[in-house]
């Protein structure tokens, strides 16, 4: 006798093992065992991340750049070390075209800051985002528009979350200086085409800034394929510590840009008459930065490529389309964005508020991000307040999702 075959897809991970190198997972909330489903939020750390943060402190804790003892030197080679690992990574042409910022948001505001003080952006001109975009990557550019004058223009989201392609076409133009856009949608799990994006706006001399927050956890990241201008993206989503983040620039532009901030480590020489800029990355980053983070957000990396970028996105994606299937079969339910999405799904059930709902969920064990997701224009796009959001990382599991339609089911009779 055979044995029955299937063509149900299997993870290259496994999920369970990985659990035990999380020690936050371990534990119980309100009696129930902890099923984190908010990873677009923030993931978990694991030990050797943890470990590499009391690493530094216990052994290395040294200012930077300026000591010549030895552990001002040792913290040094770590740091920069740190900075080759991200470069590395990210497929970057060059280390120096690493940034050390305390988050995406930091970096958005950083090139928002440089492009006004390099007056490259005036009244007659127009920056592009998209209706997809988390207030980080919106608001900075609308103050950007407020200061100089600018016209800040929208790339509108079809009914299935995905962008209009066809409209961002017709909306640029030679006023078009910047182009800013996320690569995946942090409240639908939509996945731009960034490569398309970037060529087209490079077609009409427009600089472009990748959003790339929720894509560095999910997907592989090679900034020469995508060819743009910045990319950025935070430590705590991709396994790493909170207050440190990465912004990309291409080369020439960080040479050719001012700084943001002035104080120590970004000037060559400084006198009462005139000061001297340092050369990138260092004329972007004054005062001490986060070593401990960057070191430890090196770690983090080191623990993703261990297991494999494409692994854990196709783990993930595993995961994803059986919620999907789960969801589909409870009355009253609107699933959000494409089918082909990455680490989020996001829903609503009607005449049910999620803010209720998520509540319950909490006092079964499931951590699930409630609201807005820092995206109101979208989510006024749809006509609903917010969603209850689902995400994922590669310490989930088939049997959570499994819960979480039990759970939810359990939700949906107390509420109706």
């Amino acid at each position: 006798m055979t044995a029955e075959t299937t063509d149900a897809p299997v993870s290259a991970l496994d999920p369970y093992e990985l659990k035990k190198q999380f020690p936050i997972l371990q534990q119980q909330v309100h009696g129930k065992p902890l099923v984190y489903l908010d990873n677009a939020a923030t993931s978990q750390k694991p030990l050797c991340v943890l470990d590499s943060s009391r690493h530094y402190y216990e052994k290395l804790n040294s200012n930077i750049h300026r000591g010549v003892h030895h552990l001002a030197q040792a913290a040094t080679a770590a740091h920069e070390a740190a900075r080759t690992t991200v470069a590395k990574h990210l497929n970057a042409a060059r280390d120096e075209e690493i940034i050390f910022t305390s988050g995406t948001t930091d970096s958005v505001n950083l090139v928002a800051g440089v492009l006004v003080k390099s007056g490259r952006i005036g009244p007659e001109d127009e920056i592009i985002v998209s209706g997809l975009e988390h207030h980080s990557n919106t608001v900075p550019w609308q103050m950007l528009c407020e200061q100089v004058g600018a016209t800040l223009r929208v790339i509108p989201v079809l009914d299935d979350g995905t962008l209009d392609l066809e409209t961002y076409q017709s909306l640029l133009s030679e006023r078009t200086k910047l182009v800013a856009v996320n690569h995946i949608s942090n409240a639908f799990g939509t996945v731009n085409n960034v490569i398309h994006i970037c060529r087209e706006a490079k077609n009409h001399g427009a600089l472009t800034f990748i959003d790339g927050a929720q894509s560095a956890p999910h997907l592989p990241i090679d900034l020469q394929l995508i060819n743009c201008d910045f990319y950025a993206f935070s430590g705590h989503k991709v396994y790493g510590p909170t207050g440190i983040g990465i912004l990309y620039g291409r080369h020439k532009l960080l040479t050719e840009l001012p700084p943001w901030k002035g104080g120590g480590e970004m000037i060559k020489e400084v006198t009462f008459e005139k000061t001297t800029y340092n050369d990138p990355p260092f004329k972007f980053e004054a005062g001490t930065p986060n070593i401990e983070g960057g070191i430890a957000l090196a770690a983090a990396i080191d623990f993703v490529n261990n297991l494999g970028v494409e692994n854990i996105h196709a783990h993930e994606d595993l995961l994803i389309r059986k919620c999907a299937a789960v969801l589909e079969d409870l009355d009253g339910i609107t699933i959000y964005g494409p089918e082909d999405r990455a680490g989020a799904l996001s829903f609503t059930f009607e005449g049910i508020h999620h803010y209720d709902l998520g509540t319950l969920l909490d006092q079964m064990g499931f951590a699930l991000r409630t609201g807005h997701h820092c995206c109101q224009p979208l989510m006024k796009r749809f006509g609903i307040t917010g969603t209850l959001r689902a995400s994922f990382a590669a310490y989930n599991t088939e049997e959570e999702v499994d819960q979480l339609g039990i759970a939810l089911k359990k939700a949906l009779m107390m509420l109706r």
